[in-house]
């Protein structure tokens, strides 16, 4: 994955099970039995902070931390085009950038 820094922008495929996917479910398809579902949601967070040990630490549009290995293949910078159409769904970079000064 290319360099990130703090308030880049990052979008995680997360892998989730479900009775009843959402409409933001990308490839749903049935488990074994037919009641349930795998699919994968894309998640739009921003980076608060870069450690040293190679993970970052994201943020999400409610606020809340993950921690995720920046070699995570569900990890990718969005591109040009993404950045564009959902530009709405990322987290406010000024605020992000401004809480991980008053972090530091």
């Amino acid at each position: 994955m290319t360099r990130l820094k703090v308030g880049d922008p990052v979008i995680y495929r997360k892998p989730k099970n479900s009775s009843s996917p959402g409409p933001r479910a990308k490839q749903v398809y049935p488990l074994e039995k037919g009641e349930t579902y795998h699919y994968v949601v894309d998640k739009f967070w921003m980076v608060s902070d870069v450690r040293n040990d190679g993970s970052l630490e994201l943020v999400t549009r409610t606020g809340k931390k993950r921690r995720i290995d920046r070699d995570d293949p569900k990890l990718h910078k969005p591109h040009i085009l993404e950045q564009v159409i959902y530009r709405r769904r990322f987290p406010d970079p000024d605020a992000v950038i401004r809480n991980a000064r008053r972090e530091a």
